[in-house]
């Protein structure tokens, strides 16, 4: 890795003529993420209605397995990030995780109305879920050269959002197809899994190859090196990114508290709040790449603060006089905020985590981030149901306000590349 003067990464010398493409395993990555995708929203998008009104569970236990398996994913990404690093086995601990995930569809398919079974197979779900995405990022992160790595976390989301949008387009075509057969949206979510873990397979290199002069080598990929010895949290660089991300993590309220927001001060139709994270997820598809490009030339911290500055705007919209305008704004705020927060935060983290040691560091970067926004939520609600929804908005908008500013301290302006031992 060529570096700077003063020791941090820098872009190397580009050869006359040659123009940087997205890695092939990029690409790769990214078509497994827009089927798995499919998938995952197709099931996602008829599960209430599957559970409240065709098995005639409470909303109240719909919610407590929901919350309870998500804050699990937290914890297990950790252990997919550690399983990944023991020897470099990411593909495999990657494709664990997607395969376990569409065994879960399998899951729902069989367990009928049985509560045990269906929250076997939420579990199953969730926890293929955490288990391939630290090894998926650390991937991503290893298979082109630094400088681009805002460009290539970018390629992804937006692929992995396509999916997102495409999954409960999908699941209302079956139910319309089959007269509202819920057993019919998991076998074709089942299959369209299954999918993507044949995709894996097939054309996801096992180990990225070596990185040379910014472009990828197409020489064999070297032996895997052993996790450090020294642990990531002992890294200051990582620390401060560590630090920054969950405390920004920790005032951010959450989307169904904003879309909630949305309608209730405009007095929309319940049936509307399916339909506001399209909006959100469209503006995000659309600006995931040239957000992640632009953070590669102008710097990825600016990009993160900025992303996050997006989100306080939201917040101020909801804070004025709502009306139907308020609307786009939001969305389209919430939009730029994911675009350029969600893969710029890899891509700012990843050049300060040993090569060995990338997929258990990054895991430990989403888990904290996970958890803080978690603690975010939980306070947020807690205070619109003591205070009322105003003045707990207020206080999440200054709340987020300090924390921007804290971060602003905290983040380093580029990390450092680690030294591997050789």
């Amino acid at each position: 890795m060529y570096l700077a003067a003063n020791g941090r990464p820098d872009a190397p010398p580009r050869p006359p003529g040659v123009r940087r493409r997205v890695p092939a395993a990029v690409l790769a990555l990214g078509t497994v993420s827009l089927v798995t995708d499919i998938s995952s929203e197709m099931v996602t998008a008829v599960l209430p209605l599957y559970l409240v009104l065709g098995l005639g569970l409470t909303p109240l236990q719909f919610g407590f397995l929901d919350g309870m398996f998500n804050g699990a994913t937290a914890l297990v990404r950790l252990l997919g990030g550690r399983l990944a690093d023991r020897g470099g086995h990411h593909k495999r601990v990657a494709g664990a995780g997607y395969l376990l995930s569409a065994l879960s569809r399998l899951g729902l398919l069989l367990a009928g109305g049985a509560t045990a079974g269906i929250a076997a197979a939420l579990a199953a779900d969730r926890l293929g879920k955490g288990v391939r995405t630290a090894p998926r990022d650390a991937l991503i992160s290893l298979s082109g050269p630094p400088e681009s790595l805002g460009r290539s976390f970018g390629v992804h989301r937006a692929m992995d959002t396509t999916g997102a949008l495409l999954g409960p387009l999908a699941a209302f075509a079956v139910l319309w197809a089959t007269a509202d057969a819920y057993d019919a949206v998991f076998a074709v979510s089942f299959s369209i899994g299954l999918l993507g873990v044949l995709l894996l397979v097939a054309y996801v290199p096992a180990a990225p190859g070596p990185v040379t002069r910014g472009l990828v080598a197409s020489g064999p990929a070297p032996a895997p090196t052993p996790p450090p010895r020294r642990p990531v949290l002992r890294d200051p660089v990582f620390r401060r990114v560590l630090y920054a991300s969950a405390l920004l993590g920790a005032t951010t309220i959450g989307d169904a508290f904003l879309y909630l927001l949305l309608l209730r001060e405009l007095d929309l139709p319940p049936a509307l709040f399916t339909l506001l994270p399209l909006g959100a997820a469209a503006v995000y598809l659309l600006l995931a790449v040239p957000a992640g490009r632009l953070a590669d030339r102008t710097g990825r911290r600016t990009a993160f603060l900025i992303g996050h500055c997006a989100l306080l705007g939201a917040y101020a919209l909801l804070l004025a006089p709502v009306r139907v305008p308020t609307v786009v704004g939001v969305l389209a705020l919430l939009g730029i905020f994911y675009a350029a927060t969600d893969g710029v935060l890899m891509a700012l983290a990843a050049p300060a985590l040993p090569t060995a040691g990338r997929a258990g560091g990054l895991a430990v970067l989403q888990t904290g981030q996970a958890l803080a926004r978690l603690l975010g939520a939980a306070g947020f609600g807690a205070a619109w149901t003591l205070w009322g929804q105003r003045p707990a908005l207020w206080a999440a908008a200054l709340a987020l306000a300090g924390a921007l500013a804290a971060a602003s301290r905290i983040l380093p302006a580029a990390p450092a590349a680690p030294q591997e031992v050789p």
